[in-house]
């Protein structure tokens, strides 16, 4: 299992130069991938081109672009780009986002997310493939061929949390991003469920890659009580909701990773122990051991990374 980190996370309102500072550092830290969500703040992968052009190793994903905004067209040749400026690390993290942003927010129509990621997803993995598409379908209609030079097709990893979802991604997709899924949901759900669709699609593995809330702490109550805080929006949010409900978990820190370093450096090993091929950390902001759960997630990184 690789281990990775994420740049930034909703709240964290930061401009492209302390991105790409954050890319550098995790560059040198050791970490295999670096992580950007899309969430009203700076474009992702505009973010990511210019870190690629600061770093030479790590892999660049994002986690993840919603889909609705986006035409696949559109995406291809922004995600093709930023592989020709990154050379070819980018990891392309899509996912559908949540009802009430697509639809109150930007006033598209949320009411077919299962017919709208197939047609996306097969739209834009040919387009990926530098293969000219002609599609006709009820929600996209496109005649369209996307070249950029020296730009391999990118895994394309969708954020696919229900099992029908996952079943669907598994047949057209690389693998997921998970985020709001624990040990249980990613090992008795996730997991099974996208590698049988694999399988019986005749595709490669997936990739899963795991995003989890880490803090390194000595007292636990103290350390839950911190990641709950910190990331208690997203036990409200629908979609986490019914993730969390699936593994059997009440509250964000039921799903994290807390204690002290060699509690944290096993709960990151069961992740790997269940199929999790990368973990993605995300560490609390502004706490009193933020810092020290960065450099203990960079040491087991170096090791997990040899």
């Amino acid at each position: 299992m690789r281990v990775g980190t994420m740049l930034s996370m909703p709240g964290d309102v930061v401009g492209t130069d302390v991105l790409i500072e954050r890319a550098v550092n995790a560059e040198a830290s050791g970490f295999a991938s670096a992580w950007l969500p899309q969430v009203g703040t700076v474009d992702a992968l505009t973010a990511l081109a210019l870190a690629g052009h600061e770093t030479s190793s790590i892999e660049l994903g994002t986690a993840v672009v919603p889909t609705y905004p986006r035409h696949p067209v559109m995406l291809a040749e922004q995600a093709l780009t930023v592989q020709n400026a990154a050379g070819n690390r980018l990891a392309l993290g899509i996912g559908l986002s949540h009802r009430f942003f697509i639809e109150n927010s930007l006033g598209l129509d949320y009411s077919k997310p299962i017919p709208h990621t197939r047609e996306y997803l097969t739209i834009l993995n040919a387009l990926l493939a530098g293969e000219a598409v002609e599609h006709r379908g009820d929600e996209y209609s496109v005649k369209a061929e996307v070249n950029v030079v020296d730009a391999a097709k990118p895994p394309v990893l969708v954020a696919a949390l229900g099992p029908a979802m996952l079943r669907l991604c598994g047949r057209l997709a690389d693998g997921t991003i998970t985020w709001m899924g624990g040990i249980e949901y990613l090992g008795e759900v996730a997991i099974p469920t996208m590698s049988a669709a694999a399988e019986s699609a005749g595709r490669p593995a997936p990739r899963f890659v795991a995003m989890v809330p880490v803090l390194l702490c000595d007292d636990a109550d103290a350390g839950r009580e911190a990641v709950n805080k910190a990331f208690f929006m997203y036990g409200r949010i629908p979609s986490y909701r019914a993730t969390l409900d699936r593994g059997g978990a009440e509250l964000p820190a039921d799903v994290a990773v807390i204690g002290n370093a060699d509690e944290v450096e096993s709960g990151v090993a069961a992740f790997s122990e269940v199929g999790v091929t990368d973990f993605a950390a995300v560490v609390p902001p502004s706490t009193p051991t933020t810092e020290a759960t960065g450099e203990l997630l960079a040491s087991l990184a170096a090791a997990h990374n040899r």
